[in-house]
């Protein structure tokens, strides 16, 4: 294993994971001694409006994976409505790969909790929700903690801080459900209907929870809105590069020697990730990787310089997506983690719609045919007709997420389809695995 180069350590920007390792990093005490609660005394002294202007100028986007401006998201809440406003923090993480919001609220709830109550002063919402994923137990006992004490310091409830602002935060537990972490299914979900995309328009801002406006934001954005307020618009811009403001925590996982979070500013290329975890595993040769999660296209060694940063990756072909950063070597086959990625997106299509109910069933069937060694050459061209009737004309984006994996392996790696169909490769799957699959 190689030691990064100093340079290179030199990129490691701890902003949302500074506090991590400080001693009961997620007691309010220890949140208070490192800065903790100041940058919404600071918040409460400014306009609402004010604080949404000064969020869009920050150039903050969404850390959920469509990096949609925070401030200008915000903005979309009619004021003066009459109606109540509320805050959604979207917690479902779910996405293979990703790992960045479940260790955040372990180690540092108190920043989301900071985050949510400066967001709700901005908005003019006495109401928040925090959504979280259904198996992740101990976070969210952390989270109703971290609420707890808030609330015993006075930063939740009534007049907070002598503001005149009141908020109640809600932690709400899911049932496991991936469809969930669409916005809108997740909306359902939290009212007590089945998790299902809703049609759109209209659209949350102005129908969302309960038929209110509501803004919905994903972990990381809301827990980095502290840090903004405190240090200022232009020293977040000057961590990460131009049109892809601050920090991100990249998830690193797969055949690197050190796997786990690495904070950087944004633009930082996979090579200089590697390196920073101890470079590949002995034996093992980069072949492909995911820039964000199983639903963002795969790329490969010939991207290893591709900036990490939402046009980046855009102009290789990718999205950033959750910056869920797996790696594979040429120990690895495309084709079957393209299989496994479909499994789950099959499982987890909550089958409202038929392009993407239908859809992933067959090509799983398809790759199970492949990988037995029983498929042909017309197989290809029916994964890839499938996949062009369900990006676009899915109902939601999970139907888009699931060919991601399908058309880029194709493109890249065809010749590890032609491989099991020529019968160069042996097969990874056997009869038994047939079973219904034709």
């Amino acid at each position: 294993m190689t030691s990064p180069r100093p340079e290179l350590l030199a990129k490691l920007t701890p902003v949302l994971t500074k506090r991590w390792l400080s001693p009961d990093a997620w007691r309010i005490d220890t949140y208070e001694q490192l800065d903790g609660y100041q940058a919404l005394r600071k918040a409460l002294k400014s306009d609402p409006d004010d604080l949404i202007a000064f969020m869009k100028d920050s150039g903050h986007r969404g850390r959920g994976g469509a990096g949609f401006p925070v401030g200008m998201k915000w903005a979309f809440i009619p004021q003066n409505d009459g109606k109540p406003h509320y805050l959604v923090v979207n917690a479902d993480e779910g996405e293979p790969g990703t790992c960045k919001d479940l260790p955040l609220m372990m180690n540092d709830p108190h920043a989301l909790i900071e985050g949510m109550i400066i967001a709700t002063w901005a908005i003019r919402s006495n109401k928040a929700f925090v959504y979280i994923r259904g198996e992740a137990i101990h976070a969210a006992r952390r989270l109703r903690n971290a609420v707890e004490e808030a609330y015993a310091k006075g930063y939740l409830g009534k007049n907070i801080l002598g503001s005149g602002h009141d908020l109640d935060i809600v932690i709400h537990s899911g049932a496991g459900a991936y469809i969930c972490g669409e916005e809108t299914a997740l909306l359902d979900s939290l009212e007590g209907y089945r998790g299902q995309p809703r049609l759109r328009p209209p659209f949350p801002a102005t129908h969302g929870v309960y038929g209110c406006p509501t803004v919905i934001n994903n972990v990381g954005s809301i827990a980095s809105v502290p840090h903004i307020v405190l240090n200022g618009g232009a020293w977040w811009k000057s961590l990460g590069s131009e049109n892809s403001a601050g920090t991100m925590i990249y998830s690193l996982s797969g055949r690197v020697q050190n796997p786990g979070q690495y904070e950087c500013g944004m633009g930082i290329t996979l090579r200089e990730l590697i390196e920073l975890a101890g470079g590949m595993l002995p034996g093992h040769n980069l072949k492909f990787w995911t820039p964000g999660g199983s639903s963002t296209p795969m790329l490969t060694a010939d991207h290893l310089d591709v900036p990490l940063d939402f046009d980046g990756v855009a102009k290789a072909g990718s999205i950033l997506g959750t910056t869920a950063t797996m790696i594979f070597s040429d120990r690895d086959c495309p084709v079957y983690a393209t299989y496994r990625w479909l499994m789950f997106y099959t499982h987890e299509s909550c089958g409202k719609c038929t392009p993407c109910r239908e859809g992933n069933y067959w090509m799983t069937r398809t790759y199970r045919r492949i990988l037995s060694g029983k498929g042909t050459h017309a197989d290809l061209d029916t994964l890839l007709d499938t996949c062009d009737n369900l990006l676009g004309r899915s109902f939601c984006g999970l139907g888009d997420g699931a060919t991601s994996s399908v058309t880029s392996s194709l493109q890249y790696f065809k010749q590890d389809y032609l491989d099991y169909i020529e019968g160069h490769r042996r097969p990874l799957l056997n009869e038994a695995d047939l079973v219904g699959a034709h």
